[in-house]
């Protein structure tokens, strides 16, 4: 096990962020689980702490394996090769995404009542408890260079070989504790990993 919690798993990336000395104008969390680590690290950063809110588009016949993501800003992240490999057709998707951009945009209400924070020009590091496939974080990156940030980092506790690569292409600099290529899900790096709620995102904001 590597992390006790997502508390200590955000300490420790705070500090090794410290170590390398990443300024950050602003550290934004991935809900639900990521504004945890996000808020530690934000802390040892002394930088601002907000959300970027996305959501996994789920397969319309698997709901929990994702075909890809959508973030705030209009953005949409798509993997086609497991969209043609699954054969799904092309109304069953709108449907799905049409749903969970309802679901984005409740969300974006209810984490920040008073409106995004202006990104513009601005170093964001983006934050999440680990990188499976990347997709949610893919499409958090893009709707940071959407806002017109002026430096996109990814922050992570531990990602997969394959996330971390994917990263890399989108976001000017990936940091990460654990690059594990035999890694299966996020889960089994933490000693206590019970799902976040609504509210501790909430309080912590």
């Amino acid at each position: 096990m590597d992390f006790f919690s997502r508390e200590d798993a955000g300490l420790r990336l705070g500090q090794h962020l410290q170590e390398n000395q990443i300024q950050a104008d602003l550290v934004l969390g991935l809900p639900r689980g990521g504004v945890v680590v996000a808020a530690k690290v934000a802390e040892l950063l002394q930088s601002p702490l907000d959300v970027v809110v996305v959501r996994k588009i789920g397969h319309p016949r698997h709901r929990e394996f994702a075909v890809g993501a959508l973030a705030e800003g209009g953005v949409v992240v798509l993997d086609e090769a497991a969209i043609e490999s699954t054969h799904v057709a092309q109304h069953e998707l709108d449907e799905v995404i049409a749903e969970e951009n309802n679901r984005l945009q409740e969300y974006q209400l209810k984490f920040r009542p008073n409106g995004a924070l202006e990104l513009l020009g601005k170093t964001v590091v983006l934050v999440d408890d680990g990188l499976a496939t990347g997709a949610t974080m893919e499409a958090a990156v893009a709707s940071a260079r959407k806002r017109a940030a002026g430096k996109v980092i990814v922050a992570v506790p531990v990602t997969s070989e394959s996330a971390f690569q994917r990263l890399n292409r989108a976001a000017d600099q990936v940091i990460t504790l654990l690059v594990d290529p035999s890694f299966t899900a996020v889960g089994r790096y933490y000693e206590h990993f019970s799902q976040t709620t609504d509210e501790e995102v909430m309080a912590l904001l």
